[in-house]
């Protein structure tokens, strides 16, 4: 089974991989990110929170725009390599916390990010209602999750087959790892759980289109062409495709607590 330290290693894998279908699926979706961030920060900018940091690529940009960064996760393994690698960030706070049962203050922040998170958390309702309360009224989360039937998450399960994981890490030549995404959820049931966390969704997007074979075997063109398809898929009735759905949200000003 995979260690915090394997997961953080891949993710860095991912952006440099050399398969450039695979790259650009993390490039791009980091990209958007960034910029989702710069945009949505406004003059409020006193306290961030990243639910679930990962590798950490998004914790010196918010400690570029707010006062004070909080990094929240279950698995102290993560906490401890940013630890380790953001030691320039004196601004940066890193605490144990379980989202779904979050001991933080109340109307700490006014902005949280949480992306590539709830796939791993069976109770994603409940965490967004945490994110809900430790959100100030007027702040905004910033949500990425996986589209549960793109054909990424799809062949995934696939590729982890006995005898065809051993074909894919060797065509590969770098680490495949196991998504560990135990809930897979689509649009519908997204913005069903936003609006029952009383949260209001003021911008949305999708990217990302992977084709198993031609993304190993297509190189470039193989990319070209992914990229082509993805542009024409993009708000159309067969995005679900798309692998990676983006949502950002608002607490109504009059959100004070549920």
């Amino acid at each position: 089974m995979a260690t915090a330290k394997d997961l953080v290693d891949l993710q860095d894998t991912l952006y440099n991989s050399k398969n450039p279908t695979r790259r650009w699926l993390h490039c791009s979706r980091r990209d958007w990110i960034v910029d989702a961030i710069q945009r949505y920060t406004n003059n409020q900018r006193t306290m961030a929170a990243e639910v679930g940091p990962g590798s950490g690529i998004y914790l010196p940009v918010l400690a570029s725009l707010y006062q004070q960064v909080q990094a929240v996760d279950i698995e102290e393994a993560y906490l401890d390599n940013a630890r380790e690698r953001m030691v320039d960030l004196p601004n940066l706070m890193l605490k144990t916390d379980d989202i779904t049962h979050s001991l933080l203050p109340d109307l700490s922040f006014d902005f949280i990010l949480c992306t590539e998170v709830i796939e791993h958390i069976k109770d994603s309702p409940n965490a967004l209602k945490h994110m809900w309360r430790l959100l100030k009224p007027g702040g905004t989360l910033l949500l990425s999750t996986p589209q549960k039937f793109s054909p990424l998450e799809l062949s995934a399960k696939i590729a982890f087959l006995p005898g065809i994981i051993q074909v894919v890490r060797y065509i590969y030549q770098e680490p495949v790892l196991e998504t560990g995404h135990i809930n897979l959820v689509t649009e519908t049931e997204v913005r069903r759980q936003l609006a029952n966390a009383g949260f209001k969704i003021i911008e949305n997007h999708k990217t990302g289109l992977y084709l198993p074979l031609i993304a190993e075997l297509m190189g470039q063109s193989g990319l070209h062409l992914q990229q082509s398809l993805e542009r024409m898929l993009r708000g159309g009735f067969m995005d679900w495709l798309l692998w990676t759905q983006y949502y950002v949200c608002q607490k109504p000003l009059d959100g004070q607590l549920k």
